[in-house]
């Protein structure tokens, strides 16, 4: 499988890694003392974030599609 990696100090590589960050931040201020935040917390931004529609995903879920991944004949096998 290729592997891409991009340039430091060049966000525009990094298109979906920087739109999640900024949803993050939705929820995380930057500088946030993380420990202020229980597990529960933490696991109720997640699955927010994973069933939010992406533009990218064509307006499904990163839930959506990682699950259409198991069940398709593509899927990875040991």
């Amino acid at each position: 499988m290729p592997i891409y990696l991009c340039k430091p100090r060049s966000p525009w590589q990094r298109g979906t890694n920087e739109n999640t960050n900024r949803l993050l931040r939705q929820y995380l201020p930057k500088g946030a003392d993380l420990r202020t935040f229980s597990q529960a917390d933490l696991d109720a931004i997640a699955h927010e974030l994973n069933h939010r529609p992406r533009k990218t995903h064509g307006y499904r879920t990163p839930a959506e599609v990682y699950a259409d991944l198991l069940n398709s004949s593509d899927a990875l096998t040991a």
